[in-house]
């Protein structure tokens, strides 16, 4: 299992680091808007990002995930992201 490690470099971008056997760090960008869309405000975005690559690592290794990336364009390769996200952090 990998471990997900989640810092705030601004308000919209932050640094996630994923631990494993090759740890990778990935600089992922969300816009407040995409964050409300997905999240209804009721969650953080630390808590958002935390869910987004575990949807991630269930279907690609760390190493194969992009080094930066604004989140919304998860949806872009895995048409279920948003609803799956929106539905984990509903519950």
């Amino acid at each position: 299992m990998n471990s997900i490690q989640i810092s705030p470099i601004d308000t919209t971008t932050f640094n996630v680091n994923i631990g494993g056997r090759t740890p990778t760090t990935h600089v992922v960008t969300v816009s407040p808007g995409y964050a409300k869309k997905l999240t209804a405000d009721k969650v953080s975005v630390e808590l958002l990002l935390e869910k987004s690559f575990e949807f991630l690592l269930e279907r690609e290794p760390n190493t194969s995930i992009l080094r930066s990336f604004e989140l919304s364009i998860i949806g872009q390769y895995f048409s279920e992201y948003e609803r799956i996200i929106s539905e984990k952090l509903a519950r």
